[in-house]
Order: structure tokens, then sequence, then C-alpha cells
């Protein structure tokens, strides 16, 4: 039988305090004042200089920081994911020792 959420009729602080936090921030949010808008240059190439900025090479028409080691990173853990899931999709030999045949649904 299914049971139906109770009230919660302990302490309001908590409450109180998740009202207060997004009285704080939605103050901070509004009062927030950006400055002007700073576009690109009309004749640059963004993609050019993302590829650029991405192996740290000079050359892109947007000045941007390198991300050589953040592409390295992830290139890693993308291998990683990767060879994870071959090795997890990959059948297991049976008792025999002798791999199974997908193509006839595993019958011999």
């Amino acid at each position: 039988m299914a049971s139906w959420p109770r009230l919660y009729r302990g302490s309001k602080l908590r409450g109180l305090a998740a009202v207060a936090l997004f009285a704080v921030m939605a103050a901070l949010f509004v009062g927030a004042e950006f400055g002007d808008v700073a576009g690109f240059p009309g004749d640059a190439s963004i993609t050019a200089s993302i590829g650029y900025a991405m192996f740290n090479l000079d050359g892109g028409a947007v000045s941007s920081e390198g991300m050589l080691a953040a592409f390295l990173v992830i290139a890693l853990v993308l291998d990683a994911a990767v060879e994870g899931a071959v090795f997890l999709a990959s059948r297991d030999d049976d008792e025999e020792g002798e791999p199974i045949d997908p193509v006839d649904g595993g019958e011999r």
C-alpha cells in the first residue's frame, strides 16, 4: 500500500535560510551591472580562432587562452570511456573456452 507524504512540522530554520539565500541572490542578480557589449571584429573567423586556441597555436584573429591541456585531458577521459564501454560490451567465453558466435544466436 502506498504511503502519502507527511507534512514536516519540525524547525522552520532551514526553510527560512533557503528563502533568505534566495533573496540575497536575487538582489545581487538584479543589482548587478554589466559592462558595454564587446563583440568580435567583423572579419574575424571565430571557428579558426577556436581551433588555434585549442592547440595553443598563434594565428587566430581573436586573442584567447590556450586550451591544449584541457583538450588532452578530455581526450584521455573519452578514450577511457570508449575502452570501458568496449570492455563491458564484450562477452565472456563460455565454459568450454569457445567464443560464442553472434551470427547463429549462440547456437552451436
